[in-house]
């Protein structure tokens, strides 16, 4: 598009998230930033009876959920339904380039939160992103 907003690949997106002051901060941040949320979850099971229900272009999760499950489970089945997931993760675990689109280092801040969906966005349609400090972006995994 010329004039005016490009079209975004991420519109909807499903925070997965233990940590209730972070979980509450992305939501603030993810919506302000003109993206709907989904919903905000901090459980495997809760997440995926959600992926059963709704359109989610893109789960912003932890690594470590509340339960036995984690978000390297979530990131697996994400994989399978082909819906791209960005770790939002102080460790990225070691399988993290095979099931991900990314790692966003914790801590951030919203303008890096910002970047990081925008070049997440750009990756997912092919094209050349320049991820902000803290992201680390994988080439796409084939489902």
């Amino acid at each position: 598009m010329l004039f005016g907003k490009q079209e975004r690949v991420v519109n909807r997106i499903l925070i997965v998230e233990d940590e209730p002051l972070t979980a509450f901060d992305n939501e603030t941040m993810i919506a302000d930033a003109g993206y709907e949320v989904v919903a905000t979850l901090d459980r495997f099971s809760d997440a995926v009876d959600t992926l059963e229900r709704e359109k989610v272009d893109l789960i912003l999760c932890d690594v470590r959920l509340t339960g036995e499950r984690t978000g390297i489970d979530l990131a697996k089945v994400a994989r399978d339904r082909g819906i791209p997931v960005l770790f939002s993760t102080g460790l990225p675990p070691e399988e993290a380039s095979e099931l991900v689109i990314g790692c966003l280092m914790k801590p951030y801040t919203d303008r890096t939160l910002r970047a990081a969906l925008k070049a997440v966005d750009q990756h997912l349609k092919g094209e050349k992103a320049k991820p902000p400090k803290g992201l680390v972006l994988y080439e796409k995994a084939e489902s």
